[in-house]
C-alpha cells in the first residue's frame, strides 16, 4: 500500500478547514497552520475531526516537511513562509486544485475581474431549477473541498478568483467562463496588466477539445489574451456591441444565443425580462444563458431563471423607494471597477455615497460618469481628501459623513423625486465598519428609519 503522505494547510478559513476534512478523509496527516487566530467554529470542525493545528504563528519545522501545502488564496507569495515553500521545491496547490483529485463531478467555473459573484449565483440558480444536482463553491458559500469531502454532486458551479488560479495546475474546468479583466489586485502581479491578465487566462489551462470557453468579445484585455493563450476548447464568445453568428449578441432590446454545433432552436429573451437590469448584467446573463444551452437546457427553463433570480444582498440589491428616491445597497463594491460599473447601471441622477479605505484607487476611470450621471457626492470616511481632489471639477456638490446614518440622512436631502442614492464605496469598508456587510447592513437600516 502506498505510504500516506504528510500535508499542511495554511491558512483556516473555510477554504483551509474544507481542505483539511477532505484531506484526512482520503487518508493523508494532516497540519494547519494560521498566521493569525482560528475563529472558534473552525477550530471546533477541526478538533472534532482530530486534525492538529496551530494559530498566531508558523511553526517552520513542521511546515517545511510537509510532501505538499494547500495555501489559502489570502496569503501572498512574499509572504516567508511561502518564499521558503518555494526554495525548497515544496509543491504549493489551492485548495480547488486539491479537492479536484477526488471529484468526477463536471466543474463550470467562472472568472473575472466584476461580475463573478453574480453570474455564479445566476448559473447555479438556472442550473438548479432544471433539476441538475449540483453544488456551490469557490470564493461563495461552504469551501468545495467540504462539499467533495461530505456531498457527492453531478455539477459544481465556482466562483474562481485569480488568487486561487495562481496555484492551480493539473485541475480541469469542463466549462470555463471568463467575464473581463480590468485592473484589480495589481500589486499581487508586480502591477504588470499582463501578468494579471495571464493568471485569468490559467481558467482554462488542461481544456481540450469538447470542453467549453465562454468569454466576453466586448472586453479589451480578453482579446488581448486570446491572441497570447491556444484555445483547445469550443469557443463561444458574447457580445453586446456586435452581432455574432455564434454564441450570444444583443439585438434590439433582446438577448439572442445560438450555439450552431449543438443543432438547437436559438434563445431569446427580452433584456426587459430579466431580473438583474443594468448593462453589465446583460454580459452575466448572456454568460449564465450560454452554460444552460450548452448543458441543453429547456429555453423556458432559462427564461423563467433569468427572470426570477434575486441577486447577492450588499450587490445593486435595492433596499426602498422613498419620496420617488431610489436607495442602492452595492457596499460589495469595494475598487473602482464595481463602482463604474455599478453607476453605468443607473438610470437618471444619482447621489453616490462614497469613500473608506482607499487602496491606491485611480478614480480617473469614474470621471466621464460622475460628470454625466452624478449631481452631489457624499463621502464616508475618515479621510476623503483624494475624492475631493479627484472631483471638485465634477459635482457641484461633495460632503463629507462619518457615519452610515449620517451620510443616508444628507443624500436624502440632496436627492430629489426620480433620483437614486446609491452606495458603492469603491473602498474598503474598515475604517469605520467591521466589513462591508456591516457597512451595507448599516445603511440599510438608516434608509428604514427615513
Amino acid at each position: 500500500m502506498a505510504e500516506k503522505r504528510y500535508i499542511v494547510i495554511l491558512g483556516a478559513g473555510e477554504s483551509g478547514v474544507g481542505a483539511a476534512l477532505l484531506a484526512q478523509k482520503e487518508g493523508y496527516t494532516v497540519f494547519v497552520s494560521d498566521f493569525g487566530p482560528i475563529a472558534e467554529h473552525y477550530k471546533k470542525d477541526l478538533e472534532s475531526a482530530a486534525i492538529s493545528f496551530e494559530e498566531n504563528g508558523h511553526s517552520e519545522e513542521r511546515i517545511l516537511s510537509a510532501s505538499e501545502v494547500v495555501k489559502s488564496p489570502g496569503i501572498p507569495d512574499k509572504a516567508s513562509i511561502i518564499k521558503k515553500l518555494i526554495e525548497n521545491n515544496i509543491p504549493i496547490l489551492s485548495e480547488i486544485e486539491f479537492a479536484g483529485r477526488y471529484s468526477n463531478a463536471k466543474m463550470i467555473c467562472i472568472t473575472g475581474s466584476n461580475g463573478k459573484s453574480t453570474t455564479t449565483l445566476l448559473t447555479y440558480h438556472i442550473l438548479k431549477n432544471a433539476g441538475l444536482n449540483i453544488g456551490l463553491a469557490g470564493n461563495i458559500g461552504k469551501s468545495f473541498a467540504r462539499q467533495v469531502a461530505f456531498q457527492n454532486f453531478d455539477y459544481y458551479v465556482l466562483e474562481i478568483s485569480s488568487f486561487m488560479l495562481d496555484n492551480m495546475y493539473d485541475f480541469r474546468a469542463d466549462i470555463a467562463v471568463l467575464l473581463n479583466i480590468t485592473p484589480d489586485h495589481l500589486d499581487r502581479y508586480d502591477y504588470k496588466m499582463e501578468n494579471y491578465s495571464d493568471s485569468k487566462f490559467r481558467i482554462i489551462q488542461n481544456q481540450k477539445q469538447g470542453d467549453v470557453f465562454i468569454y466576453c468579445a466586448d472586453d479589451e484585455e480578453t482579446q488581448k489574451g486570446l491572441l497570447k493563450h491556444q484555445i483547445n476548447a469550443d469557443a463561444f464568445p458574447f457580445s453586446i456591441e456586435k452581432i455574432l453568428d455564434h454564441g450570444a449578441f444583443l439585438q434590439d432590446d433582446q438577448i439572442n444565443i445560438t450555439l450552431h454545433h449543438k443543432n438547437q432552436e436559438s434563445f431569446t429573451m427580452s433584456i426587459k425580462d430579466l431580473a438583474l437590469q443594468g448593462k453589465h448584467n446583460i454580459y452575466n446573463s448572456m454568460a449564465s444563458g450560454i452554460v444552460a444551452k450548452v448543458l441543453e437546457l429547456r429555453n423556458e427553463t432559462i427564461r423563467e431563471s433569468m427572470a426570477s433570480f434575486t441577486n447577492i444582498e450588499h450587490r445593486l440589491e435595492h433596499v426602498a423607494r422613498i419620496s420617488g428616491i431610489d436607495f442602492i445597497n452595492d457596499s460589495k463594491a469595494t475598487n473602482v471597477n464595481s463602482t463604474w460599473y455599478a453607476l453605468e447601471s443607473m438610470p437618471g441622477e444619482v447621489v453616490l455615497i462614497l469613500g473608506g479605505v482607499d487602496k491606491g484607487n485611480d478614480y480617473n476611470m469614474l470621471k466621464d460618469l460622475i460628470k454625466s450621471k452624478v449631481k452631489a457626492i457624499v463621502c464616508l470616511g475618515k479621510d476623503n481628501k483624494r475624492i475631493h481632489e479627484a472631483f471638485e471639477d465634477d459635482v457641484e456638490v461633495i460632503v463629507n459623513t462619518f457615519s452610515a446614518n449620517e451620510a443616508v440622512q444628507i443624500a436624502y436631502h440632496l436627492a430629489k423625486k426620480g433620483n437614486t442614492v446609491l452606495l458603492s464605496p469603491a473602498c474598503a469598508s474598515f475604517d469605520l465598519f467591521k466589513n462591508y456587510e456591516d457597512r451595507g447592513n448599516q445603511f440599510k437600516k438608516a434608509v428604514k428609519e427615513l
